[in-house]
């Protein structure tokens, strides 16, 4: 088969691409804006991703057209062969739909849903049943360290998937997560998000709702015993195993952490089962060592052979990234852009340097944060850092005016080289530089190592 994937420089459908070629298929693809690390892993795989969406990629006449949810018909302009293709009766399916028919039908489908750590969780899963001998396909948000692909069809019986609650296609609006059909399922947090096309978190408890009645109930759903959200989802409808994880007191047949996040005993109840010590730093971590140690459990991996194997963990790419280093000040690449996550980042590093200089510098360019929605929280979400540098792109709304309330620790620049200078400028020797958005933020990390190159000789 020959599939033809419009967006295929997208984590999820660039995975897609990973997948299909494994299986034997023909991939080619287009996207309109190449960057890592998918772009460089889709030439790994011989696959050369076409610039643009123009209609004279119809002569490649492939059997289905593959299409990600970058394409809608409200900018028509830019999707000239998505128009093509719908005018000539072609065949197309969503990236979702094309992975559940060909690779998951008849598989057991771990599937690791929420608002915050999914890529983290769902790499977590997929190296515990890959050390127990498991074998698993997986396909991650993200490139794992441990497996340094996002994607793979694997030969076992399993298949980990990252569970996004985004809207599917142009044409089909349900949440991705709701094609995949698991039979292990962890919810791991709920907030609002994608404002774009969610109006509030009711909206997307719906989505979640949709997500819990996939599941057969002979399988197990996974939830945090924390978050309010994913309880009122539960308490909508549950036909399945529950197992929660991190009650902050013992819970009969709960799981739960004791000690240090980067040392700490995995407990049922009173019942010690098994001890965690990894690199990885701050609670949210711990939180999804738990749940990815549940869902492993659910398909025979036992809870002491699961925590043995994250010690062995390492996470993806962009998740805490340390890019480089220069006269002792470290520069970092983190992949988050929600102000929950912005503010779990930043917290974990400062708990993990102690009274060492945050420099928090950020994009807010994800949806959500270019409608303004979450402006707000911006301020809160850069407590933790000694000084914040931001972006200010064409968000419609002012980034100056949103950080006001934190005075002269933020500076606010129109341009990622001027941004960089003045990061270069503020920068000491021992100095941590936290660099924070959901895309490739123009190349500042490059500018910062050079430029903290020339400074410091």
């Amino acid at each position: 088969m020959h599939i033809h994937i419009l967006g295929i420089c997208g984590t999820f459908m660039g995975g897609i691409a990973a997948i299909a070629r494994e299986a034997g298929h023909k991939v080619t693809g287009c996207d309109a804006n190449v960057y890592p690390p998918m772009s460089d892993q889709l030439r790994e795989l011989g696959i050369e991703p076409i610039e643009g969406y123009g209609v004279e990629q119809m002569a490649l006449r492939p059997d289905v057209f593959v299409i990600g949810n970058v394409v809608t018909r409200a900018r028509a302009r830019d999707f000239a062969l998505m128009e093509a293709i719908l005018d000539a009766g072609a065949d197309y399916t969503s990236g979702p739909q094309w992975l559940y028919e060909n690779v998951l039908r008849h598989r057991h489908v771990l599937a690791v849903a929420g608002t915050h750590g999914k890529t983290t969780t769902t790499a977590m899963l997929a190296w515990i049943l890959e050390s127990a001998g498991l074998n698993p396909g997986f396909l991650v948000g993200g490139v794992p360290l441990n497996f340094g692909v996002s994607a793979r069809l694997g030969g076992g019986n399993h298949f980990v998937i990252e569970a996004d609650e985004y809207d599917t296609a142009l044409f089909d609006k349900r949440s991705k997560f709701v094609h995949y059909r698991p039979r292990t399922a962890i919810l791991n947090n709920l907030e609002f998000d994608h404002a774009d096309i969610f109006p509030d978190l009711a909206a997307i408890e719906t989505q979640f709702h949709h997500l819990v009645r996939t599941v057969p109930s002979k399988g197990r759903l996974v939830v945090n015993a924390r978050d309010e959200a994913v309880q009122r989802v539960l308490a909508r409808g549950c036909w399945s195993e529950v197992l929660r994880f991190g009650a902050q007191r013992e819970e009969p047949g709960a799981l739960r952490a004791r000690g240090e996040p980067h040392a700490f005993d995995v407990l049922r109840g009173s019942l010690r089962l098994g001890r965690v010590e990894w690199p990885l730093f701050g609670e949210f971590n711990q939180l999804n060592a738990l749940a990815a140690i549940g869902a492993a459990e659910h398909v025979g991996v036992a809870p002491d052979a699961a925590a043995e194997s994250l010690s062995r963990f390492r996470n993806a790419k962009r998740r805490m990234e340390m890019i480089g280093e220069v006269a002792g000040v470290k520069v970092y690449d983190d992949f988050a852009h929600h102000p929950t996550a912005i503010r779990v980042t930043v917290g974990g590093l400062r708990q993990r340097v102690g009274l060492e200089r945050v420099l928090a510098v950020f994009e807010p360019r994800s949806n959500t944060m270019k409608l303004g929605t979450m402006k707000a929280q911006l301020p809160w979400a850069l407590e933790e850092a000694d000084l914040s540098f931001c972006l200010q792109g064409n968000y419609g709304w002012e980034a100056r005016e949103a950080l006001a309330p934190m005075g002269a620790l933020v500076v606010v620049a129109d341009k990622v080289d001027a941004l960089a200078a003045m990061v270069v400028e503020a920068a000491k020797p021992g100095d941590h530089v936290l660099c924070m958005s959901n895309g490739s933020f123009g190349g500042i990390h490059g500018q910062l190592l050079a430029g903290l190159r020339r400074k410091f000789g």
